[in-house]
């Protein structure tokens, strides 16, 4: 392929999968709260990345040659991420109803938040990628349909769209990280918990929704 049309190209990839991702979504909610708590923050930023990768070559080099998921699957994955997320914002909502002082202790890490293991924080990530359906719609459906208009170029694509993933991860992970040293009132968690159970219910009663 020309180096004149691979740039371009990829670019294009690029400039797609950052223009979807960056919306504040399920995924990315658990990417900041992570990163404010500096818990496991690059462990689950890392899991992000892999995840949207495997979920673009899926969709580039997969489902966009197959027409997309089928009815059922898709429902199914609807329905999953529906329930999850409706678990997850109960319990960000219980910790709005009930917030836990949460102090920066000596070693840089949150001393109030409830302490998670690295496969915890491994199986959270994973569940925040593969069972949420905006994930698998932004990634493997939009940005596989969008390849096929490259044609020979859609593996480049392909390449530019992960490479947007990981740059908006590592941005995002970053500055979560820089913040979760700062920000320590009580107010401000209380408030973050607050919008993200209204965030996880929305997303969920939308995902419900458009099953009918």
């Amino acid at each position: 392929m020309a180096m004149t049309l691979v740039y371009p190209t990829f670019t294009a990839g690029m400039v797609l999968s950052m223009s979807l991702i960056m919306a504040i979504g399920p995924q990315n909610a658990h990417v900041l709260r992570m990163g404010l708590q500096r818990q496991h923050v690059w462990l689950t930023v890392a899991v992000c990345m892999l995840s949207d990768m495997v979920l673009i070559g899926l969709g580039v080099f997969g489902l966009a040659q197959l027409g997309g998921l089928s009815d059922k699957l898709m429902g199914a994955m609807v329905g999953a991420g529906a329930l999850f997320l409706a678990v997850y914002g109960w319990k960000a909502f219980q910790r709005f109803l009930h917030p836990q002082p949460v102090a920066v202790g000596m070693d840089g890490a949150r001393t109030g938040a409830p302490a998670m293991t690295r496969r915890q924080a491994v199986w959270a990530a994973l569940a925040f990628s593969w069972l949420n359906p905006h994930a698998w719609l932004d990634t493997a459906v939009l940005i596989g349909s969008a390849s096929l208009a490259y044609g020979a170029g859609a593996g480049v694509f392909g390449m530019g769209a992960a490479a947007g993933s990981v740059v908006w991860f590592a941005v995002l992970g970053m500055a979560t990280f820089w913040l979760g040293r700062r920000l320590d009132s009580l107010h401000v968690w209380r408030v973050l918990d607050g919008m993200v159970a209204l965030m996880m219910w929305g997303t969920a009663g939308w995902l419900v929704l458009s099953l009918f």
